[in-house]
């Protein structure tokens, strides 16, 4: 049965016409049971669809008649439907019939029967069109070839359509000619209409079939062709109404608009543009100019408010605004359709508040003063209630004046309009106040979030699509084709991307001038938060969109908006006025020719106020207040420079300039980190805050270091923008803080330091600016503002070191050097306290990061090194903290190649003078560095070199040549040269304890640590540290001030010894000197085999000579003594001996020979040792020194010359003397005489006359020095003593020296001999007449006892006491000529002659020299040297070279022996006859020595002698003396020696030669002279005497010549005659009258002896024959 279902449906559907009949006929019967009965069959039979065409036209066609006769309407329009509905057999004219029908039902005058036919048409109109949409889903398969439609208006060109498509067509156009009020085609039998219903229907077709019209170009070209138009014409009226235009001003009277006919025009356009934007372009762009036009003041509210509704929808759909963005604003010529909209939508919200809505006669109570008590309005003034808290608030806008609620429109994001659904409504609906304006405010938020959705969506896409193609592209290079394909679909996206941007940029572009206008002016009319909150939002959205396409203008527009939102009413900010807001505010916009000015904020906002505060500005002004939407604001900015800071670039400036200006006008100071907190009320009570901010302040604090945490989400770009906003904000606020001390803002310093800390992961990039911009602050003069800087810098800097870098800093130089450089450049600024500051932080980073430092190690020192002696002591003693931490702590953590930096470093705490003991620890620290270089040498060298190499390599890489001080050595040697020139410097200090310590200590570590050097390196510090320093040494000492120094600061005394510059600078040359010396001397082995040995040499010989002769004693003295030390007369001290530290104050001072003590010097002189004895000190490492083999000769004659020349300089007498004169004191002549035989030893083989004789003079004038009177009692011996000074025993022994060694030396060596005679005899000299020196007034030694010595005024020079001296040369002189009298040169020379002339000055003296010792010696001496010289005088005697002696010889003796002085008075009588036996030793020496050799000598040689005894045979006296005096003065032994010489003379048997004859008869002839005189002074005495007895001794004289006379006349007897000279006998012969005159005499003794005399004259009685020819011949 169920099979046979359809078929018998087919069947029924077949035969269908005839099953209806019946039932139409039923319905002909127009009676109403039967009707009713009939249409139920019908249905039903409609409803199984088993209806056919030809039914369905037959059941339609009696319908009509029904319907005309208005029969069961109801039922007709439920039938009707259900025959359209249930199938699709009913078409074209039986179709149109139908609906035909539902349309005439419509307008019945039955209300039900009108609504319930309305309702059928529009369904109706949908079935027909749901029909065509089924019949096109059927064919959808089929493609047809599309046919060009005629551009005619013609029905019948649908030939090309389906039937339903048709049908559809048809309707559609009938429908707009009954809208446009023409006859329908299709639609026959209509009889009225209404537009308002056609409308209607329009817009549903329109609404829900909008693919029929997109899809069949016929539907389309109905919609442009006939739509457009009429919507076009119907709008007229609305468009050229003008409210309050009087009637006549027109002929014509102007239709009014017409509320439900506008309405749904305005319906209608809005879903043409909503659907068929794409086709109709142009249409759409007049559409949109008349809803814009809408909006104008003029029109009636009523219609502006259904415009404003249109709008909104429109707002919330971005895509079509996105299209007509592209094909209007972005076409050449074309209407900016889309800014005008937003441009209508803010000048419409700013008409509201300017002009009163008038022209609805419900609004115009309202209209008046907008204070009537409509249930809506509120008072104007009620917003100031609201802080009493009385009231709540209704959300509303208020301007001037101007109140507005806001009224609850519509959800977010929707647009549903109120007045646009009001289908029902005729007249024109009353629009509450504050409609309008909440539907254009919600246009404004939807418009806003609309856009920046969309953009932000399509840009993300954009974003991800570019990164996952370029990873693509980037993964697979080998698959080239692929390859090719990812670059076509790169390129492809980049062309999408273009275009895309370039939409999204003319959107924003358009849109953003009326929106800022809009939104900033509803801001500051916005009472209530929400609002605001709201406004707010889309600023913030707007700005974070044009940051994002790189809209900088517009960014900066919305963001000064919220700035100036942020800030009270005219605050003065630059940053607001300047930057881009400087060309909006100033721009009015002309916005559809009404000129609207950007409105800044009122100030009479009725807002709630939280705070009161100081403006931040340089001069002092009021206080400011801020409301609780300047708080509100602030948080945007927050949230935007939050969220949106990447895309802020350069409008940080404006955001941070704002906030900091918050900031400080609520009160928050910086804390450490950088975060603000809130501050004390350092301002004093003008800060006020309310409970409500003050809870606030926190979050606000919070929010805001949250900000700065962020940034280190920002790209690299952003992030850079936002530090240069920081600076330029600080560079504004140190602007401000110049020249005033008031607290300045360190908003943007501290924000700098929180941004550089949450960044460090990447500090590298904003180092630099950020780190540059601080020492700039650095450098203000406001102390507040400098500290922060500093803090900040510093902060920075300890952050950046223990961050935990990726890299790690150890392998990440660069950047390691890269934090520390900001630390070095802050020391070129002068502030001190910015120097604690960077000093304060060298000590942490030490502490934390000492060890691991590396590269920056140069760059910390050099922080140290940089501060200088003005920066005040706290400083320098900080930084000197510093480097003792270094030194004790780090240097073997440091690489090696900063070791010298730290020794440049030291050296320079050396030389601050600010702080004594800051200068010597800092030696000492020197010393310390010195000691770790020896220890870690090897380490130090191996790593040095492989440096050196390094650069060395990188030099020639580059072409240049390594420059590093002292080059050629190698680098470890350098670091050593550095440490001693350092040490060289501070030699030369100003301060004495500070070159004295230096000076210790650069010669212990060249001592005790030179040995590390390299051979070649001793040629640099002998001529760049020790030669360099002497130079300074001994300009600054001949340079000294010689003003005496009262103290030595505080209250030390300064010794006398060292109380004037000069003496101070002595010591430091002493000690200098001293120790260039002894490195000589101990490294001679090592220094010899320099190149250049020689000429150093002679430059210290240069040094000691100039030290030798500067006039201070000590120096001169230390000179000799170093002289001394390096002619190595002293042992050098070994290795082993050196002091392990820096010595104490006493540096060993070289020994000098002879123990002697000089001023000063209390300290004896050990004399040298034997040189094996000092070889044996040497420690066996070193290679024994034979000191005494300096092969070079020339060193030695240069040691020699130099002596000389300070011998001479030194002891040549001043011209003129003055109290100030110098004389060199006696222990340095001494010192310097002891030099000469050490020295002597070395040049003997060259040593010539000339040298002897330079040396002489030297000797003679050293010895004629006088003593200052207040040195002699420490240096002459008293005068009793007979001592010799230990200068005089120095010269003599030189003197020795010489002598032995030309007594050992070769032949030629011989000829000086006489030249030390010469020089010996000069000095015996002395004994009798002391040396002058120059012109100097000396006390003699004889008036200056030694006790009254010390009374002498202290400028006195008392000469010496020369006899001990002089007599000591005079034993030399004859132990000498007792050794060399046979030699050639002391024959030639007339040595003798010149000693026996020497001697005859103290011989003839005698009683009358200095000294009675003298002449004694004189005498003594005199035989000596006779004894041995007369021999060999008599030896050359015919040679002649002894000529001229003999006279010499003679005049002393007689001077000697018949001397003029007179014995002193208390001469005793056993002196006396001491005294004489010394004559009688002298004729005994004339008796055995010269008389017997007489034929030898000079015949009147002998005649004098004869003269001279027979002188002294007579007593030579004077009557005056008495009795006892005559008898010890007449010199009877002598007379006696003397006459018996004489005789023995005479009667010499052994003549042989004539000569010897000759002797005999001058000493007869003598004889008898002799004894002719005594006799006749005898008779004359005695008869002169009476009665008196003559004296004893002229008695015992008398009776020795009557002696003599008998025995001379016996002696003659006995001569052959031929032998006796003829006179002899004459002269005896006349001694006879005398003799017989004699007689009378008294004494018996006399009396005999004369009778003994006469009795040989008996034999003259007869004279032999012969005496005649005897006498004549």
């Amino acid at each position: 049965m169920q099979e046979e279902i359809p078929t018998c449906q087919g069947a029924l559907k077949d035969n269908s016409s005839e099953v209806v009949q019946p039932f139409l006929m039923g319905c002909g019967t127009k009676e109403p049971k039967i009707t009713q009965l009939c249409l139920a069959a019908i249905q039903r039979l409609m409803s199984h669809e088993v209806v056919s065409e030809t039914a369905a036209g037959n059941i339609i066609n009696m319908l009509w008649q029904l319907m005309e006769n208005s029969l069961e309407e109801l039922k007709l329009l439920q039938t009707v439907l259900v025959l359209l509905t249930t199938n699709t057999v009913v078409h074209d004219e039986a179709l149109s019939k139908a609906i035909v029908l539902c349309f005439r039902l419509h307008f019945t005058k039955d209300n039900i029967t009108n609504n319930t036919a309305a309702a059928t048409v529009r369904q109706v109109v949908t079935v027909v069109f749901e029909r065509m949409v089924a019949e096109d889903e059927r064919h959808r398969d089929i493609i047809e070839q599309p046919v060009l439609v005629q551009g005619n208006s013609n029905r019948r060109s649908v030939s090309t359509l389906k039937p339903c498509a048709k049908d559809a067509y048809m309707l559609f156009q009938d429908l707009c000619q009954l809208v446009n009020a023409d006859a329908p085609y299709w639609l026959v039998g209509m009889t009225e209409m209404t537009r308002t219903f056609g409308l209607e229907l329009l817009e549903s077709v329109l609404n829900d079939f909008p693919q029929v019209f997109l899809q069949h170009q016929e539907f389309s070209f109905l919609l442009k062709e006939r739509v457009c138009p009429l919507v076009i014409k119907l709008f007229s009226p609305n468009i050229k109404f003008r409210q309050g235009s009087s009637t006549s001003s027109s002929p014509a009277p102007v239709e009014k608009p017409y509320f439900p006919i506008c309405m749904r025009l305005l319906r209608v356009v809005s879903v043409l543009i909503k659907q068929f934007y794409s086709l109709l372009v142009t249409e759409c762009e007049i559409f949109l100019s008349l809803l814009v036009k809408f909006l104008d003041a003029d029109k009636p509210q009523w219609l502006r408010a259904v415009a404003v509704e249109s709008i909104h929808r429109l707002c919330v759909q971005p895509q079509l605004l996105r299209s007509f963005c592209q094909s209007y604003d972005m076409k050449q010529h074309s209407t900016k359709v889309f800014r005008d909209i937003v441009n209508a939508l803010g000048s419409f919200i700013q008409s509201l508040f300017l002009v009163p809505p008038t022209g609805n006669p419900a609004t115009t109570n309202q209209a008046g003063n907008n204070n009537s008590a409509g249930p809506v309005s509120a008072p104007a003034n009620s917003g100031m209630l609201g802080i009493g808290g009385g009231v709540t608030l209704l959300p509303a806008f208020e301007y001037r004046g101007t109140w507005i609620p806001i009224l609850t429109v519509t959800v977010q994001g929707s647009a549903k309009a109120t007045y646009l659904e009001m289908l029902d409504k005729v007249e024109p609906p009353t629009i509450p106040e504050g409609y309008a304006m909440s539907v254009a405010f919600h246009c404004l938020l939807d418009l806003v979030r609309g856009i920046t959705t969309m953009i932000e969506g399509e840009l993300g896409e954009v974003e991800t699509e570019c990164l996952t193609t370029t990873t693509e592209a980037v993964s697979s290079p080998t698959q080239s084709s692929s390859e090719q394909q990812e670059f076509q679909s790169t390129s492809d996206q980049m062309d999408k991307e273009i275009v895309s941007r370039a939409v999204w940029e003319e959107m924003v572009n358009a849109c953003w001038c009326g929106l800022l206008a809009a939104l900033s002016l509803l801001l500051d009319a916005s009472t209530d938060e929400a609002a605001t909150e709201n406004i707010l939002k889309a600023e913030l959205t707007m700005a974070a969109l044009c940051g994002r396409l790189g809209l900088v203008t517009s960014r900066d527009a919305f963001i000064t908006a919220m700035c100036k939102g942020s800030l009270p009413p005219h605050y003065a900010l630059t940053v607001l006025n300047t930057t881009t807001a400087a060309t909006l505010s100033n721009k009015s916009y002309s916005i559809q020719g009404q000129n609207v000015m950007m409105i800044s904020p009122s100030s009479e906002s009725h807002q709630q106020v939280v705070a009161v505060g100081q403006p931040l500005a340089v001069q002092p002004q009021g206080t400011v207040m801020l409301t609780s939407k300047n708080i509100q604001c602030m948080r945007t900015l927050l949230n935007l420079a939050h969220c949106h800071g990447a895309v802020l670039g350069t409008s940080w400036q404006l955001v941070l300039a704002t906030l900091q200006h918050l900031v400080w006008i609520l009160g928050l100071k910086p804390s450490s980190g950088g975060a603000l907190k809130p501050g004390r009320a350092v301002e004093g009570p003008s800060t006020v805050l309310t409970t409500a901010v003050m809870t606030d302040l926190p979050v606000i604090s919070n929010i805001l270091s949250r900000l700065f945490e962020s940034s280190q989400y920002l790209d690299d770009v952003s992030l850079h923008h936002l530090i240069n906003a920081l600076c330029s904000l600080s560079l504004e606020a140190m602007d401000m803080a110049y020249g005033n001390n008031k607290e300045p803002s360190l908003f943007a310093v501290a924000k700098l330091l929180e941004t550089g800390l949450v960044n460090m992961h990447r500090i590298e990039i904003l180092w630099r600016p950020l780190t540059g911009h601080l020492l700039e602050v650095c450098q203000h003069p406001n102390s507040r503002m400098r500290e922060w800087g500093a803090e900040a810098l510093t902060s920075l800097i300890k952050a950046g070191l223990t961050f935990n870098h990726d890299p790690p800093l150890s392998q990440n130089q660069r950047l390691q050097l890269l934090l520390l450089n900001p630390l070095k450049e802050m020391s070129s600024i002068n502030h001190p306290d910015i120097r604690l500051k960077q000093l304060e932080c060298v000590l942490q980073i030490l502490q934390s990061q000492g060890d691991s430092l590396g590269p920056g190690w140069p760059l910390v020192l050099g922080v140290m090194g940089a501060i200088r002696n003005d920066q005040g002591e706290s400083l320098i003693r900080t930084a000197f903290q510093c480097l003792q931490l270094v030194v004790t702590d780090f240097l073997p953590t440091m690489p090696c190649t900063c070791l010298q930096i730290v020794v440049d470093v030291a050296g320079s705490f050396g030389l601050h003078n600010q702080e004594l003991n800051i200068s010597l620890t800092s030696i000492g620290l020197l010393w310390n560095i010195s000691d770790y270089f020896f220890q870690r040498g090897e380490t130090i060298e191996k790593e040095l070199n492989k440096e050196e190499a390094a650069q060395q390599k990188q030099a020639e890489e580059k072409g240049v040549v390594l420059n590093r001080p002292f080059h050629p050595a190698p680098p470890f040697d350098c670091l050593w040269l550095c440490l001693y020139a350092k040490l060289g410097e501070l030699c030369v200090d100003p301060r004495p304890a500070v070159r004295k310590s230096a000076g210790q200590t650069l010669f212990s570590t060249i001592g005790a640590h030179g040995t590390l050097l390299q051979h070649s390196t001793w040629h640099t510090v002998i001529w760049k540290v020790l030669f360099h320093l002497l130079d300074r040494v001994r300009e600054s000492s001949t340079t000294a001030d010689k003003e005496k120094i009262e103290s030595g600061g505080g209250n030390i005394l300064i010794h006398h010894s060292r109380d004037t510059a000069e003496k101070q600078w002595a010591e430091t040359w002493v000690l200098t000197l001293a120790g260039v010396a002894r490195i000589f001397n101990t490294r001679r082995y090592l220094l010899q085999p320099l190149g250049d040995f020689s000429r150093a040499w002679d430059v210290l010989l240069d040094h000691i000579q100039s030290a030798a002769l500067s006039k201070n004693n000590e120096v001169s003295l230390a000179a000799l003594k170093s002289f001394q030390e390096i002619l190595q007369i002293v042992s050098p001290v070994r290795d082993s001996d050196k002091p392990e530290t820096p010595p104490a104050v006493n540096v060993p001072v070289p020994v000098l020979i002879g123990s002697i003590s000089g001023p000063g010097l209390n300290r004896p002189f050990v004399r040298t040792d034997s040189i094996g004895e000092r070889l044996g000190r040497y420690s066996s490492s070193e290679p024994p020194i034979v000191t005494d083999e300096l092969e070079d000769l020339n060193l030695w004659w240069a040691a020699w010359n130099t002596w000389y020349r300070i011998g001479s300089e030194s002891t040549k007498p001043p011209v003129t003397f003055d109290k100030l004169t110098f004389i060199p004191s006696q222990p340095f002549l001494t010192a310097l005489i002891q030099i000469f035989p050490a020295l002597y030893q070395h040049i003997k083989t060259g040593f010539n006359m000339d040298d002897l004789q330079k040396l002489g003079v030297i000797l003679h004038s050293a010895v004629s020095v006088p003593i200052s009177s207040d040195a002699s009692p420490f240096i002459l011996p008293s005068y009793t003593e007979a001592v010799l000074t230990s200068l005089q025993e120095a010269v003599l022994t030189a003197l020795d020296v010489l002598q032995k060694a030309i007594c050992i030396g070769p032949e030629n060596m011989q000829i000086m001999y006489p030249a030390i005679f010469d020089q010996l005899l000069a000095f015996v000299e002395f004994s009798c007449k002391p040396p002058q020196y120059g012109q100097l007034e000396t006390k003699h030694i004889a008036n200056a006892k030694y006790n009254q010595i010390q009374l002498f005024a202290p400028a006195e020079w008392v000469a010496l006491n020369y006899v001990p001296f002089a007599e000591r040369s005079l034993e030399v002189v004859v132990d000498l000529y007792q050794k060399t009298a046979c030699h050639k040169a002391v024959v030639n020379e007339k040595v003798l002659q010149n000693i026996i002339k020497t001697l005859r000055v103290p011989l003839s003296l005698k009683y009358s020299c200095p000294s009675e010792s003298t002449w004694k010696l004189a005498v003594s001496s005199l035989l000596k040297v006779l004894s041995i010289g007369l021999p060999v005088a008599r030896q050359h005697a015919s040679s002649g070279k002894f000529d001229s002696m003999w006279p010499e010889l003679a005049n002393t003796f007689e001077d000697f022996l018949f001397t003029k002085s007179i014995p002193p008075d208390n001469l005793s009588i056993q002196e006396f006859q001491r005294n004489e036996s010394i004559d009688v030793e002298v004729v005994q020496l004339i008796s055995t020595e010269i008389l017997p050799y007489a034929n030898f000598i000079p015949k009147e040689f002998v005649g004098q002698i004869m003269t001279m005894l027979n002188k002294g045979s007579i007593h030579s006296q004077s009557s005056s003396f008495t009795e006892a005096e005559i008898d010890i003065r007449l010199r009877e032994e002598f007379s006696k020696m003397c006459f018996e010489t004489l005789l023995q003379f005479s009667f010499s048997n052994k003549v042989t030669t004539p000569q010897e004859g000759y002797i005999s008869r001058m000493a007869l002839s003598v004889l008898l002279k002799r004894s002719q005189d005594v006799l006749h002074r005898y008779i004359e005495d005695e008869r002169l005497s009476g009665k008196c007895p003559l004296p004893r001794q002229q008695v015992t004289e008398i009776i020795f010549v009557l002696k003599a006379v008998s025995t001379l006349i016996d002696s003659l007897k006995k001569t052959q005659p031929e032998n006796v000279d003829g006179n002899t006998w004459a002269q005896v012969i006349a001694l006879y009258p005398t003799l017989v005159e004699c007689i009378t005499c008294s004494s018996s003794e006399v009396c005999s002896a004369l009778k003994e005399a006469l009795v040989p004259f008996k034999d003259f009685m007869q004279p032999p024959a012969s005496k005649v020819q005897n006498g004549e011949s």
